[in-house]
């Protein structure tokens, strides 16, 4: 990670950084790349240095042979954003456009230490012990990142109107959409031995973690997953009552929230959990946010 160098044929500096962010949101995190582009076009580029950080926090275990050298890994982005990383952190295109987007829009360090400190549970493979575990582990994930990226729209600082309402719609929102990606990974996880359905909900029903990892779909298993879609339905609720109080410049950071029912709806459907469940088509989901654009009233960026 540490000194990527990246040249854009005759770009060169933050727009350059700021196209790297980009091009890696769009491989690998479509969903909030085409929210973002909904949001103006002075503060895109930090939106998505917000998202590609998330990216390369988020796919650590993916890169590496051991939890510790994962370990390793976030902690360089810990020391990047206090300044102690070795080497030139400004290499990293991804590290000097967010410190960048920190600078310009006061985004506060502690949340992004605080998403770090919980990508750490990722790299090991620890059950989740419980549904209150669940939505921490998504607060400080998820929802940090509509968070920040209400701060990149808008400013918004405790004290402003809206201010309540807006913590409650990005806290449901964060939980809900990161409870249902959780459920589209659930095939994924289970082959490489990580169980995120937290231990309460199954012990309630009857069978344990080793249920989750087995392959094989049972009646229990099954009902702790519908327990699970049921907790994503209501953080969906709360977060779209709540944006009722939300000043609609913030909206942006809201629209990937326009895909869970649906999500939500077809792994209910499903008779296999451990089937990985077609996605909706790219253009779908394209069209499923920019529908929510039109009902939250975001106005796109010129």
């Amino acid at each position: 990670m540490e000194g990527v160098v990246v040249e854009e044929a005759g770009v060169e500096g933050p727009d350059a950084d700021i196209a790297y962010c980009t091009r890696l949101v769009r491989e690998f995190d479509r969903d909030r790349y085409i929210a973002g582009l909904f949001a103006p076009e002075p503060v895109r580029g930090a939106l998505m240095a917000l998202h590609a950080f998330n990216i390369e926090v988020s796919r650590v275990r993916e890169a590496i042979t051991n939890p510790l050298a994962g370990e390793v890994r976030l902690q360089w982005w810990s020391d990047a954003l206090i300044g102690d990383a070795r080497g030139d952190v400004k290499a990293n295109p991804v590290a000097a456009a967010l410190l960048d987007a920190i600078n310009r829009h006061s985004l506060p360090r502690p949340a992004f230490f605080a998403l770090i400190d919980a990508r750490v549970f990722d790299l090991y493979d620890d059950p989740m012990p419980s549904v209150n575990d669940l939505e921490g582990y998504a607060g400080e994930t998820s929802s940090a990142l509509i968070r920040l990226g209400t701060l990149i729209l808008t400013g918004a600082a405790p004290g402003r109107g809206g201010e309540r309402a807006l913590a409650d719609a990005a806290g449901h929102a964060g939980v809900a959409y990161a409870v249902t990606g959780l459920l589209r990974a659930f095939p994924h996880h289970a082959r490489r031995g990580q169980c995120y359905v937290p231990l309460d909900l199954l012990k309630a029903h009857g069978v344990g973690p080793e249920a989750a990892l087995s392959g094989q779909a049972t009646p229990g298993l099954g009902a702790a997953l519908a327990d699970l879609r049921n907790l994503a339905r209501r953080h969906y609720e709360q977060a779209m009552a709540a944006l009722a109080g939300v000043d609609p410049a913030n909206y942006p950071a809201f629209l990937p929230l326009a895909l869970v029912p649906g999500d939500l709806a077809r792994m209910a459907r499903a008779h296999d959990p451990f089937t990985q469940v077609p996605a909706v088509s790219a253009p779908g989901r394209i069209w499923l946010i920019w529908r929510a654009s039109r009902r939250f009233g975001a106005a796109v960026g010129a």
